[in-house]
């Protein structure tokens, strides 16, 4: 399997089909080299390496996301901790790890995204 096939069933497993088909539909001539280039190395080839566990990656990435401020992919790999195994305790150690090295601020907002998103998770099951 090429690494674009194996980022796109990575991808799937991780983020969910439903995700995923939303962001197909929603590609363009424009963004598709960018998001072809994502599949290929984010999805098939860091998310593809099985050296750490997807729940050890959702951890990391959050954190990650957390520590650069980029909070708006945290919704979506607070959704995807149910298909990686990530509990909701494994979350927030990732996110008291950033407040500690990267700052009490992203940390607060990143916690503040993810309580938001386990409110709409739970009432989505509902």
């Amino acid at each position: 399997m090429d690494r674009h096939a194996t980022g796109m069933s990575v991808r799937r497993k991780v983020l969910g089909d439903a995700h995923v088909d939303r962001a197909e539909a929603r590609k363009t001539a424009f963004d598709a080299p960018f998001q072809d280039m994502i599949t290929e190395t984010a999805w098939g080839t860091l998310w593809a390496d099985d050296t750490i566990t997807p729940r050890e990656r959702s951890m990391i990435t959050l954190a990650l996301l957390a520590a650069t401020r980029n909070f708006d992919e945290i919704p979506m790999h607070v959704r995807a901790c149910a298909n990686t195994g990530a509990s909701k305790d494994d979350i927030l150690q990732a996110f008291l790890h950033a407040a500690v090295y990267a700052g009490v601020p992203c940390a607060n907002r990143a916690i503040a995204l993810a309580k938001q998103t386990f409110s709409e998770m739970e009432d989505m099951a509902e």
